[in-house]
């Protein structure tokens, strides 16, 4: 059987779910057929819908703390130098005008500020915030999602995607309806 391509405009397909241990069983059979990049919506947490998708990458925010952290201080450490010893030097009691111990206080400071404004950020950012849409908006039933219903969406990127292939195995999940999810 040859492979169609989806059409442009197709973001995925969505299927739509009575309850949440159904959703919970599609999730892990359409893992087990070899879909890749999918998501599910959910009226309230569910953790094991949770960590059956995720796709357990490590976390870039660690790191972009560190980051904003070693800037801080170096920034700070630099700033207070630079006004210390080179751009307004005053020799007071004969100290140095490096009097590093001195400027360790606000260096603490600025690292904290830094590396909490590089986490906020860089969170926001890794996870695409803010999206005031999405695709999975233009499915008229997709409201349900916050009162009563359960949706899995294979996105149309993932390398098994095929539209009628991908609709029938939906299909044969339990699911409700099949939606197409159209950008």
């Amino acid at each position: 059987m040859a492979e169609s391509t989806p059409r442009a405009s197709l973001y995925g397909l969505m299927a739509e779910f009575a309850d949440a241990q159904t959703l919970l069983d599609a999730v892990h059979r359409a893992q087990a057929e070899g879909y890749d990049v999918m998501d599910a919506f959910t009226p309230f947490p569910v953790e094991a819908v949770s960590e059956a998708i995720e796709h357990h990458k490590p976390s870039k925010v660690p790191l972009l703390v560190l980051i904003g952290g070693l800037a801080g201080a170096s920034l700070a450490f630099l700033g207070q130098w630079w006004v210390a010893a080179v751009d307004y030097p005053l020799n007071i009691g004969g100290r140095p005008y490096f009097s590093w111990p001195a400027f360790v206080p606000p260096a603490f400071e600025v690292t904290i500020l830094f590396a909490s404004f590089a986490a906020v950020f860089g969170m926001f950012i890794l996870n695409g915030l803010p999206q005031p849409y999405h695709p999975v908006f233009n499915v008229k039933s997709f409201e349900r999602a916050s009162q009563d219903r359960c949706f899995l969406v294979i996105e149309s990127k993932d390398p098994k995607f095929d539209p009628q292939a991908t609709r029938e195995f939906l299909a044969g999940l339990g699911s409700e309806e099949v939606h197409d999810v159209d950008w």
